[in-house]
């Protein structure tokens, strides 16, 4: 892997990121990033999008949680408006 390369920035804001080091990180056109900044630096994190498969999951075990504790759909919708009351949305 490349430890650094040197880029330019367009009139519209816009970089290239090396060839090299988008093969290294396994990013693509439409790839999505975080940017950071702590007024010296810049980090651009690559960011993926959830696999479905992680959605699945996470519901099994919400339900799983809310048959072992007895949670019903009627508690998490009152749990959900006391919230939004509380926190003036």
């Amino acid at each position: 892997m490349k430890d650094f390369a040197v880029t330019s920035l367009s009139s519209k804001g816009q970089i290239v990121i090396p060839s090299s080091i988008r093969k290294d990180l396994g990013i693509s056109e439409g790839s999505k990033f975080i940017v950071f900044s702590d007024g010296t630096n810049l980090l651009l994190k690559p960011i993926e999008s959830p696999k479905i498969d992680t959605f699945k999951h996470l519901i099994s075990e919400s339900k799983n949680f809310a048959k072992k504790t007895g949670l019903k759909k009627e508690d998490v919708q009152r749990i959900k408006k006391k919230v939004r009351h509380e926190s003036g949305s």
